[in-house]
């Protein structure tokens, strides 16, 4: 019966802190590529959706992407998917993107916007810590409440 009152919340833990690493990983390879200074024309090679949801009259939520494809300033040729791009970029137009230098090139076509950028990392951030507080303390009342339990029952 323990497993479940610790697993339970234990499992939504580390969800909620993997989903930590990713936001905050995210936010530094898109701060670096703003930061790098070096930029390029792409061209969108393909603009799709995906939708998600929808079954049992559930909401739909449709993610708009974007595939670009640009040239390093060192002759690569560099291929990559954004999503949630702006709805008026469409196949074949060119955008200025913003990318890192080294072996693994990071990019994005969306335009610096650090503020927004940080207090949108910051919101995700905040929220993953409420569910990682709530998680710790639901575990601690229950470990209280079973010591209680085990005390007045004479265990």
């Amino acid at each position: 019966m323990d497993v479940m009152f610790y697993g339970a919340p234990g499992l939504i833990m580390a969800g909620a802190l993997f989903m930590t690493y990713r936001v905050l990983r995210r936010w530094l390879q898109i701060r670096g590529a703003w930061n790098s200074g070096l930029t390029a024309q792409a061209r969108c090679l393909r603009a799709f959706t995906t939708t998600h949801g929808g079954g049992h009259d559930t909401s739909v939520r449709t993610t708009l992407h974007h595939v670009y494809e640009f040239i390093t300033h060192d002759g690569r040729v560099i291929r990559f998917e954004e999503e949630n791009g702006p709805g008026t970029i469409l196949e074949g137009d060119y955008v200025t993107v913003y990318y890192t230098d080294g072996p693994q090139v990071v990019a994005t076509a969306q335009a610096p916007s650090r503020g927004r950028h940080a207090a949108a990392t910051v919101g995700i951030l905040a929220f993953l810590g409420v569910i990682v507080v709530f998680c710790v303390g639901f575990m601690v009342t229950y470990t209280e409440m079973s010591a209680m339990a085990s005390d007045v029952a004479g265990f």
